[in-house]
């Protein structure tokens, strides 16, 4: 028994059918049917004799063990496996196949058992996290019975505070329409007091040049009753020359480049804020722009001719004290500079009223009046009037409705029909140095234009004496300031 064994174990009859099927694996779909049945046919017939040389093992064991001795193994092993009719004849089945057979079997439940060991771990891993999900499901459950509790009471707090809010804010809205009731009030009597102050500063500078002037001829008829020759004065004793800064130190150019920035401010932010104040009661756009631009123009003109009669006044005034070696219209245009606080600018403003009121291409409520927009057009009286200091002076560019538009005079508005060649109406007008355009107007374009504006000139003048604020402001233009009075007294 012990050499048939030692043979079985040498030849190695399990490496060798572990190869042969290996090999038969690898080549199946390259053979053909009868190749890889002569191969299986050979791996059963290895098989076989393998089982037959285990065989032969049982019964050399069983030879040497007596008559009775392995009679329990075989009844218990050996016979129910005969019986289950699994019989082979020992000529056509080899040992070898027993052997295998043996050897899968176990191998089988060797990975069976450790299948069986990995699932129990994990089904002890997933209950262990089922079990800490749970845990924390609950715990998300009460935070978020939690939070809803916290929410309805933020929601009811909410409403109540949204109701206490809504009622504060219609009290403060109301508040503030009052307190800018009364800051326009304000705003009003301020500007009539900054007017009686302006017009009381002109009268001490007027009874000032005055008082100067009489001392000068007071002088004069002393020394001219006096046998003495006149000596000449020195122009440091002239009372009409101070020691404010000279036209040098100020210069032109300096002055320029200002006004035309204060033009350009006088564009981007009061214009926009008085139309802000006229939309309040004129929902039509092109109707405040058109009372805009208008308001600038009168203003220009306005100022204009304040700007000839102050320095006709000034030259009257200097002609007979002048000495010096420059002339006196540059002496005029340095008191002017000097002196531009003595601009009765009230003056113009009421003017430039006057004659919006009688324009007739603009239209405006008459429940309101112009004098909404005065700061406005003091604003631009008093740099329309600086502008005619300069040499040569600023002044606008001419225009009127349906015009031929031009690139190089103004830009369109975003609104225009940007084909149309002529133009509607004009948004601000253009600034001139002579004839060179150094700030384009803005004007917008559409077609139809020329009708229009000869519809629009064609309307009647309103009259517009019913406004309380129109009738006071007319009394003042009408009535002559002391300004002027003075003024024509010199």
């Amino acid at each position: 028994m012990a050499d048939t064994l030692r043979r079985l174990v040498n030849s190695s009859p399990y490496a060798v059918l572990q190869d042969k099927l290996e090999a038969w694996y690898k080549d199946y779909h390259v053979f053909s049917c009868d190749q890889n049945l002569n191969r299986c046919c050979e791996l059963v017939e290895l098989t076989s004799k393998i089982q037959g040389q285990l065989f032969t093992i049982i019964n050399l064991t069983a030879q040497e063990g007596g008559h009775y001795s392995g009679v329990d193994t075989l009844k218990s092993r050996l016979l129910p496996w005969l019986g289950s009719c699994f019989t082979i004849a020992a000529s056509s089945v080899s040992t070898d196949t027993s052997l295998s057979l043996i050897q899968e079997s176990m191998e089988k439940d060797r990975k069976i058992r450790e299948l069986s060991s990995v699932h129990e771990s994990d089904m002890q891993k997933i209950e262990d996290r089922l079990c800490s999900t749970r845990v924390e499901l609950d715990t998300v459950k009460q935070e978020l019975a939690d939070t809803q509790i916290e929410l309805d009471s933020t929601k009811n707090k909410s409403a109540t505070t949204l109701l206490a809010t809504e009622d504060e804010i219609l009290y403060l809205k109301a508040d503030l329409r009052v307190a800018q009731d009364q800051v326009e009030l304000y705003k009003r009597k301020l500007d009539v007091l900054d007017d009686y102050e302006r017009q009381v500063r002109i009268l001490r500078d007027e009874i000032s040049l005055l008082t100067a002037e009489k001392t000068v001829l007071q002088e004069r008829l002393v020394r001219s009753g006096s046998p003495s020759p006149l000596p000449r004065r020195s122009r440091s004793v002239s009372p009409v020359r101070g020691e404010s800064p000279t036209r040098a130190q100020l210069t032109s150019s300096s002055r320029h480049a200002r006004l035309v920035s204060r033009f350009s401010d006088l564009y981007a932010t009061e214009r926009l804020e008085s139309q802000s104040l006229l939309r309040r009661y004129i929902d039509d756009l092109e109707t405040v722009q058109r009372i805009l631009f208008i308001a600038v123009v009168e203003s220009f003109q306005a100022a204009k001719m304040a700007y000839q009669q102050f320095k006709t006044r000034v030259r009257k005034t200097l002609s007979s004290t002048h000495i010096g070696p420059e002339s006196l219209e540059d002496a005029v245009v340095d008191y002017i500079v000097r002196n531009l606080d003595l601009y009765d600018v009230q003056t113009s403003v009421n003017d430039v009223i006057n004659a919006m009121n009688v324009n007739p291409r603009i239209s405006f409520p008459p429940e309101v009046d112009f004098v909404l927009i005065s700061s406005f057009i003091r604003e631009a009286c008093r740099i329309a009037f600086a502008m005619q200091t300069l040499d040569p002076a600023l002044d606008l560019a001419f225009s009127s409705d349906g015009e031929l538009y031009s690139d190089v005079k103004y830009r369109r508005s975003f609104d225009s029909e940007f084909t149309a060649p002529l133009v509607a109406y004009h948004v601000w007008p253009a600034l001139l140095e002579g004839d060179t355009v150094i700030l384009k107007g803005e004007t917008v374009t559409r077609r139809g234009a020329l009708w229009r504006s000869r519809s629009r000139s064609s309307s009647p003048v309103r009259s517009r004496s019913g406004s309380p604020s129109r009738t006071f402001m007319l009394s003042r233009s009408r009535s002559p300031s002391p300004g002027r009075l003075s003024s024509n007294r010199l």
